[in-house]
């Protein structure tokens, strides 16, 4: 077990964060910023390029932070390629392997997936007419293995599984699809992001062909990641970027390839990011894989414990600590996940909340998302105590604000029955806002605070051709101030922007379909406070 306080070694931890996304990404130790830091103030040069001193020192650095992947999963060096990530890992491995691929061919994937593990898949599949089938769950958020056997078959040419969801937990049987894999001639390829950083992996344990991750999700900055596959099969496929340090000779006529692994790495390759996913790969020797797994184990197996005890909290995976990593999927009943992700957040909690790159998956499960936390070696009890407290008090605070709606403490006298139905309505949009997400490409924004109530709402809106293409918007406080969000963002969509600004607080009281009491207009007028002040910026 990991003993000492490590949330020392992270800087980003010292003001009182609890960092539970850890699926998403990790926070980087102080030996791996200085690693990083000293690469740039000491070590920059181009690798395999110049003669002189200093390019020589950082192409040693580069090929000693291959030897050092390479010594941590069991691979040898010519096996292991720097890729930007996961994603470029799984997206090098369809485009080079998909040149063979035959229309009937089939593919396999799990119901699992990640979308970077369908995706590119899907494209090549689209291409080639091939066709891709997918293993189902069991009721048990397990791999179905009898059905596995089944779909694997001689036209199966590529087995693409994820070795850890990062939505359900469910440590995947790889060395076992690998058999039924190689039994029929197929490759075995293993999403290995979630796995890595979290446990001691062997490549030739696990009999794969192929192996990818991700350093970000290990400690390391983010920009680099590892694609690990057998000699062998290297040297058979397909450059998938073409130009730079993969080229061994140009002639105008023709071009050949550089020897392994540096025929795959096109380019000016993240030295930077290779000497900090050195330094992270050393930072977890020295922790201990098998310390970090057993850490991670009776922690996640605390907190499934105690979740499970929260009324209204349902856990979306294996109940069961077996097989099961660090990752913990749960709804909290009528509330939005990403509702309840801010308000945790409120609370100094980063979780996640949504469908975590798994939109299959949750199609799948029939459940349109769910609260995500994610846990890593600098995490504690303590912190998953928080945690269980923050969803205890949303929770709370959720059957509060819904029981003064139906006692009618919020509105100025006894509602009809027409208005009854109103009142369901915004019951329903403040537990389900609609539209309640950051827009990245937005043309306008602006925020806007109640100081008397502390709600606070921001709006995103996209104009196109001098109308509301898009809106969206984040906030928290009551009931009343969310749910008039959520209202307006459905309104406002598509109408023009002259149109826009004339609505006012009659249309905003219509659209709620109560009464509103005095103490509340201030907040069921906040969202059109925040639209007027946004719109102005045309």
């Amino acid at each position: 077990m990991i003993t000492k306080n490590i949330k020392e070694d992270f800087p980003i931890l010292k003001n009182g964060l609890i960092f539970l996304d850890n699926s998403a990404t990790t926070q980087k130790p102080t030996k791996v910023i200085e690693a990083v830091q000293k690469y740039y103030e000491q070590d920059n040069a181009n690798v395999h390029r110049g003669i002189y001193r200093l390019a020589q020192k950082a192409t040693v650095l580069y090929e000693k932070a291959h030897e050092v992947v390479a010594k941590f999963i069991g691979a040898e060096f010519e096996e292991i390629i720097f890729t930007k990530g996961t994603t470029e890992g799984l997206n090098l491995l369809a485009c080079s392997l998909g040149k063979d691929l035959q229309k009937g061919d089939e593919i396999i994937l799990t119901e699992m997936e990640h979308h970077s593990n369908i995706v590119p898949w899907q494209q090549i599949a689209k291409e080639k007419n091939a066709v891709i089938k997918f293993i189902p769950n069991t009721k048990e958020y397990k791999l179905d293995m009898q059905k596995a056997q089944e779909l694997i078959t001689e036209k199966t040419k590529i087995v693409s599984v994820v070795h850890m969801s990062n939505v359900l937990g469910t440590i995947n049987p790889i060395k076992e699809l690998a058999e039924i894999a190689h039994r029929v001639g197929a490759v075995m390829i293993v999403d290995a992001a979630q796995s890595v950083p979290h446990m001691p992996i062997d490549v030739k344990e696990l009999n794969c062909d192929f192996l990818v991750f991700s350093g970000h999700k290990m400690c390391a900055p983010t920009g680099i990641g590892a694609l690990y596959g057998r000699k062998e099969l290297l040297k058979e496929m397909s450059p998938f970027l073409y130009g730079g340090d993969m080229i061994r000779e140009v002639t105008f006529e023709k071009s050949s390839w550089n020897d392994l692994p540096w025929k795959f790495e096109a380019g000016t390759p993240n030295m930077a990011g290779a000497a900090g996913l050195m330094a992270a790969v050393e930072y977890l020797r020295e922790m201990r894989m098998e310390n970090i797994a057993a850490h991670d184990r009776e922690l996640t197996k605390y907190a499934l414990e105690k979740l499970s005890t929260i009324p209204g909290v349902s856990i979306v995976g294996p109940a069961s600590i077996e097989n099961r990593g660090a990752v913990i999927s749960f709804t909290v009943e009528g509330m939005h996940p990403h509702y309840a992700s801010e308000l945790l957040d409120a609370e100094n909690i980063a979780v996640r909340g949504g469908h975590h790159c798994a939109m299959p998956l949750f199609s799948k499960l029939g459940v349109d998302g769910s609260i995500r936390a994610s846990f890593y070696l600098y995490n504690s009890k303590e912190d998953v105590d928080a945690l269980v407290e923050g969803v205890k008090k949303i929770v709370e605070e959720m059957k509060t604000e819904i029981e003064a709606i139906n006692r009618n403490e919020i509105t100025s006298g006894d509602l009809t029955e027409e208005q009854e139905m109103y009142k369901e309505n915004v019951i329903d949009h403040y537990k389900f806002p609609r539209n309640k997400k950051e827009m990245e490409d937005y043309t306008l924004k602006h925020r806007e605070l109640n100081p008397l109530c502390g709600d606070q709402i921001a709006m995103f809106i996209k104009i196109e051709n001098n109308a509301i293409k898009d809106i969206s918007f984040t906030g928290s406080g009551c009931a009343i101030s969310q749910a008039s969000a959520s209202l307006l963002t459905e309104k406002m969509k598509e109408k023009k922007i002259e149109e826009a600004k004339k609505i006012d607080q009659k249309e905003i009281f219509s659209l709620l379909g109560i009464p509103i009491s005095h103490t509340r207009t201030k907040c069921a007028l906040l969202s059109l406070k925040t639209f007027h002040h946004a719109l102005e910026g045309i």
